[in-house]
């Protein structure tokens, strides 16, 4: 019985044929997979847009992922406190990264959103924080193309 030993960085492994070295070509190492990316960020269109104090609409956003600090740190917020309801406005404005040319949305951009729009913003936290993945690859019958559908309903950030 032969030893493995260790020396000077290399590892002395026993050959698989006592008489030597093989001589058949070496099989390649599988490739690994290629990573995943994970979308963290999410455009939107409004349906009737924020408009600011010089009148201007703006309807295009971005919204990303939240985190556990984002869903946390309105339970602190005195806002909230005094007045629960106001916990989406805190929240929406944590992860509303841009809305039109804002690029800092706060809380008092959000209070200042219609209600329609305040409530497509909600809908649009819940599908992409909450009920995660909703794309299913699908095949078509009829000529075999492979696409994506959203299982949800629509594009998160449609209207």
């Amino acid at each position: 019985m032969r030893r493995r030993g260790v020396s000077a960085g290399t590892l002395d492994v026993p050959s698989a044929d006592p008489g030597g070295p093989s001589d058949a070509p070496a099989q390649p190492l599988p490739t690994p997979p290629a990573p995943v990316r994970l979308q963290t960020e999410f455009t939107f269109h409004l349906p009737r847009g924020y408009v600011d104090e010089d009148g201007t609409v703006h309807r295009e956003g971005t919204m990303r992922l939240a985190t556990a600090r984002d869903e946390l740190a309105p339970l602190v917020d005195l806002r909230v406190k005094q007045n629960p309801a106001y916990l989406s406005i805190v929240l929406l404005s944590l992860v509303v990264t841009r809305l039109g040319t804002i690029t800092q949305v706060r809380a008092e951009v959000v209070e200042r959103l219609f209600a329609s729009d305040l409530a497509f913003l909600q809908d649009m936290y819940r599908r992409i924080n909450a009920e995660g993945h909703t794309l299913a690859e699908v095949t078509c019958p009829s000529c075999e193309t492979v696409f994506e559908v959203d299982l949800a309903g629509g594009v998160p950030g449609e209207s």
